[in-house]
């Protein structure tokens, strides 16, 4: 009993720590030229729910954000920095 007890724990944990895994990937974005574009971006992500951390780079023209994959994906991700008029995507091999 004792046995079962602890192995049932244990899936529980590891179970709970795969589903708290954050997600981070790297967009490329058009468009971004100066602080301004930076702030949009920024308040745009702010609408899209599980977002983590976001770090805009206005001179690589990147997007880095993590974010929690249960409550949004990848593509809700691009879709709002695209819908702010800066038309983004995935960078391919993560960054």
């Amino acid at each position: 009993m004792r046995t079962a007890i602890l192995t049932l724990m244990a899936l529980m944990w590891v179970g709970l720590a795969f589903a708290a895994t954050p997600k981070t990937v790297v967009l490329d974005v058009k468009n971004v030229t100066c602080p301004a574009c930076r702030l949009t971006i920024e308040k745009a992500l702010e609408q899209v729910p599980g977002i983590t951390d976001q770090h805009v780079d206005t001179k690589a023209a990147t997007v880095k954000v993590t974010f929690d994959p249960a409550s949004t994906s990848e593509s809700a991700v691009v879709k709002a920095i695209t819908d702010a008029g800066f038309p983004a995507t995935v960078r391919s091999g993560g960054g």
